[in-house]
């Protein structure tokens, strides 16, 4: 695809006089990457047109997600794209500097790892050139945006990502369709999203859908002065993907995550059908010979019972639908934590989607049929990912011992009886944002020494093993040094934090949840705190301990846990006694463009969830490729990163997972807290005024200690955990100050991480699962 930068400029300069009246060195940064994203569009236009007609005719796979976390796609469309370095240069004789654009808001459609994996495997498929579209929901307002109060509390915002609009998609009116529901009927329409391949001609597409009313405006109730009535049916349809995960404490924000997830399955589905006729014709019996479809966790699980629905309204009787939906659906799980999988009163779920309750219970009694004693209904309750199970052709987890725990624990009886049905394909992330746009300076080392090719062909970074001269080493860490410099001016502007880049920064970055035990690493910190104030630890190198992530809104403990971080960083980083020698920092708002600047400048990456609780994480990956040495647990992916990179070069603690299976009925953390009287000061800083307490750190406290109804004392095994945990820190911390052998360990990382790209992930998929 040949695309002329002379032209774009010019183009681009246009635009800006035409739309907005301005020129290119007055214009704002939403105004240039508005100008820039339209001439683009129109640039790529044909090759997107000319993509899908390409795969008109062949097996096609696609990937039904809740979440795309595709963050800001100005700077990775134009890198993939080859064109980024020579349009910085040609805008820069303009007078304009690219970066100002920083300031574009990141496409607010996912929360963490379930939606970044679902980005980074669209670009895989894109620059392979695999037949996949992925669907999902356009969400108004995102998740939230994240704001920390005087008091370290979250603040929940509205996070207004389409204020300016949306330049990087199309909206397709004509592919629009209806959804029933008992109450009102809404239009989903269909904004898509080019995905563009990696220097290569392709150009796959991720749909997502907008709810809208059928009537915007009751005209009667208008004129009565009713102005509320007149909206009703407008706000009530546009509610469904005003959020991502609404609330759902209450009865009414669960039926509208019933309403999102039907949404999301029966739109996609009638365009899917759609497209399948206009090319093969109204006859839908070949459909599961030609479709494939992924379901990204549990969330699109009524895509099953819907498109058995859709094939009897087309004329195919129950046994005969039900055997052809059966060959469609693969299910991809990504969480052991029974919250998570996903289950729905049929009383509720009744009242949003009555037909889908139906077919669930014939579903049901043909599951009895096939295998008495398993269910996917019980005690009167719809069990989403065993529809998933029962009705897929593959199940698959997302790390190796991830795979063996839903094989051999979480779904074992289903296991029992379909055991070839399960399988593991380890998660990837995609290189090209995660080392070639996000560390050019580290992508041109590696590039100096191993060649060019490893941005789609991560193995060839295992040649660096031979290469590892001092020279390399030192050229790496001065790399590392300006990361840390670029990241410490970010988080000056946006934290008001100053931070040194001459630190050693330790790095938690990702969403807020118990089992991910952010709790363990700040009374880790501040146990070090306290150490320095009691004189031990004189000789610790300086560090900066940095967090980031979102609770959820409902998650009263996690926003605990989140005030509790922020009030030890306030305690440390007003005491001049321990100036110069640790800082914290949360960082607000963490989303996809921070983690760009974050994950290059880490030193430590903290995978500390304890063994058998991670489904895979993504997170570590990133921060392993761009050559961070990992503290964490035997647990997810962590297990294969030791695995490739060797023990010596990561700083493994904790209990294993046979362990905690060993202790977990005999357990008592009282008698660790009793015995140990370190641990017992740091505990006690939830509730001794060390930091400000109240009922929510109070709370914690009692969890770690006396548990809850609904959970056993310190379920997650923060106590038990904490000695080794804390060790393992400090020798990484301390181990850091041998600059040539530390370099050394993160180099060997970044070598070690080819098994662990997108690219191999989504070539698994394509041939064991999707059969393309």
């Amino acid at each position: 695809m040949e695309l002329d930068c002379s032209r774009i400029v010019a183009d681009t300069n246009e635009y800006l006089k035409l739309t907005y009246d301005v020129s290119m060195k007055d214009a704002s940064p939403h105004e240039l990457h508005s100008a820039l994203a339209h001439v683009m569009m129109m640039q790529l236009s044909r090759r997107w047109s000319e993509c899908k007609t390409a795969r008109k005719g062949k097996r096609h796979a696609y990937y039904f997600s809740a979440e795309y976390l595709i963050g800001r796609l100005v700077y990775s469309n134009l890198f993939n794209l080859g064109l980024l370095e020579e349009l910085k240069s040609l805008f820069a004789i303009k007078g304009v500097d690219l970066a100002c654009m920083e300031e574009v808001e990141d496409a607010a459609l996912g929360n963490g790892g379930l939606g970044r994996l679902a980005a980074c495997y669209l670009d895989a498929a894109a620059t392979a050139g695999i037949p996949l579209t992925g669907y999902g929901l356009r969400y108004r307002f995102g998740l939230f945006r994240q704001r920390i109060d005087e008091n370290g509390n979250q603040r929940e915002l509205a996070d207004d990502w389409l204020k300016y609009g949306d330049p990087w998609s199309y909206r397709r009116d004509k592919h629009t369709v209806k959804i029933d529901f008992p109450d009102h009927t809404v239009l989903a329409v269909p904004y898509d999203v080019p995905v563009i391949g990696y220097e290569n001609d392709n150009i796959g597409t991720l749909r997502l859908w907008q709810c809208e009313a059928v009537e915007e405006l009751d005209f009667d109730a208008f004129n009565a002065q009713n102005y509320e009535r007149a909206l009703a049916a407008k706000n009530k349809a546009e509610d469904i993907t005003r959020v991502l995960y609404p609330n759902d404490s209450e009865w009414e924000g669960k039926r509208l995550r019933i309403k999102q997830q039907y949404v999301l399955s029966s739109a996609s589905l009638q365009d899917i059908v759609r497209n399948y006729r206009e090319i093969y014709g109204p006859d839908l019996s070949a459909f599961p010979e030609r479709i494939t479809i992924q379901l990204n966790d549990t969330h699109p699980a009524m895509s099953i019972p819907e498109l058995i629905r859709i094939f009897m309204a087309d004329g195919f009787d129950f046994d005969t639908a039900f055997d052809m939906t059966r060959r469609v659906f693969s299910y991809t799980n990504h969480t052991v934590m029974g919250e998570a999988l996903e289950r729905w009163p049929l009383d509720l779920l009744g009242s949003v989607v009555p037909e889908i309750v139906n077919i669930i219970w014939q579903i049901e009694n043909r599951l009895q049929r096939e295998h008495p004693g398993l269910h996917i209904i019980w005690d009167n309750t719809a069990y989403m990912a065993n529809l998933s199970v029962y009705m897929s052709t593959h199940v698959n987890g997302v790390a190796r011992i991830h795979s063996e725990i839903i094989r051999h624990d979480i779904f074992r009886d289903w296991a029992a009886v379909e055991p070839d049905k399960f399988t593991g394909i380890t998660n990837g992330v995609t290189p090209r944002r995660w080392l070639g746009l996000c560390n050019p300076e580290l992508t041109e080392l590696l590039r100096d020494r191993v060649g060019s090719g490893f941005l789609t062909d991560l193995d060839r970074l295992g040649a660096l093993r031979d290469n590892l001269d001092s020279d390399l080493i030192a050229r790496f860490n001065a790399v590392k040094h300006t990361k840390k410099e670029q990241l410490a001016a970010v988080v000056l502007k946006r934290e008001g934090v100053a931070i040194s880049p001459d630190a050693v920064f330790d790095v938690q970055v990702k969403r807020l949840h118990e089992y991910k035990r952010q709790l363990m690493n700040a009374l880790s910190v501040m146990d070090i705190y306290l150490a320095i104030k009691r004189g031990d630890l004189a000789d610790l190198p300086n560090t900066v301990f940095l967090f980031g992530a979102k609770a959820a809104p409902g998650y009263v403990r996690a926003k605990s846990i989140i005030r509790y971080i922020n009030r030890v960083a306030r305690l440390v980083n007003n005491d001049p006694d321990v100036a110069g020698k640790i800082k914290v920092v949360f960082l607000q708002n963490y989303n996809c463009s921070y983690a760009e600047h974050i994950i290059p400048a880490a030193d430590i990456s903290e995978q500390i969830s304890p063994a058998g609780t991670e489904a895979s994480g993504t997170g570590n990956m990133k921060l392993m490729l761009n050559g961070a040495v990992t503290l964490g647990t035997m647990d997810g992916a962590n297990v294969e990163i030791v695995e490739a990179v060797g023990a010596e070069n990561a700083y493994i603690f904790g209990a294993t997972v046979e362990d905690i299976t060993r202790i977990r009925d005999s357990y008592r953390s009282r008698d660790i807290y009793e015995r140990d009287e370190r641990i017992r000061r740091v505990v006690d800083t939830l509730v001794d005024g060390t930091v400000e307490t109240d009922d929510g750190l109070r709370e914690l406290w009692g969890a770690l200690l006396d548990g809850a109804s609904w959970h056993r004392p310190d379920h997650y095994y923060v106590l038990y955990d904490f000695r080794s945990y804390c060790d393992a820190r400090l020798r990484a911390i301390y181990d850091w100050r041998d600059r040539e052998s530390f370099g050394r360990k993160c180099l060997l990382n970044v070598a070690a991480s080819g098994r662990f790209s997108a690219d191999r992930a989504i070539r698994e998929y394509a041939e064991k699962i999707w059969e393309l």
